[in-house]
């Protein structure tokens, strides 16, 4: 007879897990220099302050699964097996605007890059909710201009604050430091 039923034991474990996960994410930042930057914060501020935080939910999550449990969530159904299957094909469209826009960057410019990878990204959420009649056709070309002036719209303005405002040097397209 075992001591805890398998719901608990499974809790326990995602608690467990997102505790290491803090613990690894304190255990990489600790090799960052603290040497102080901007105002006295050092680039491993950040991090650190992430795994504290992680490290706290795990421990919310461990107290949680020791106690009641997550008493909150409804019990699984295992005749209710009519879950969606994965949509290959989204992720692979949004992996690909990932991967290109991380090798474009230092060609085509933040801005471009970034409006790229919203556009495949896009794409891809848009073929993973669709029925699997829908998903087999393309998008049309109105859909991918649509999600093109988007990710310019959302793109542009975080690559000005970061160049103009805060002074911090993004890949251009130009060397004016506007595109």
């Amino acid at each position: 007879m075992s001591f805890f039923s398998s719901k608990k034991k499974q809790e326990i474990i995602l608690s467990t897990g997102v505790i290491a996960l803090a613990l690894g994410l304190a255990l990489g930042a600790s090799g960052i220099s603290s040497e102080a930057g901007y105002a006295g914060i050092g680039p491993n501020f950040l991090p650190l302050l992430v795994s504290a935080g992680l490290f706290l939910c795990g421990g919310f999550l461990f107290w949680e699964a020791m106690g009641e449990g997550f008493s909150h969530l409804p019990d699984a159904d295992p005749s209710e097996a009519s879950q969606a299957p994965p949509c290959w094909s989204g992720m692979a469209w949004m992996s690909a605007g990932l991967l290109l826009s991380a090798a474009l960057i230092t060609t085509v410019g933040f801005i471009l890059s970034c409006t790229l990878c919203f556009a495949c990204a896009a794409h891809g959420l848009r073929q993973a909710n669709a029925s699997p009649a829908q998903a087999a056709q393309p998008l049309s070309i109105r859909s991918w201009v649509l999600d093109a002036f988007l990710g310019l719209a959302i793109s542009a303005p975080v690559f000005w604050m970061f160049t103009q405002f805060l002074a911090i040097s993004l890949p251009g397209l130009t060397q004016s430091g506007w595109l």
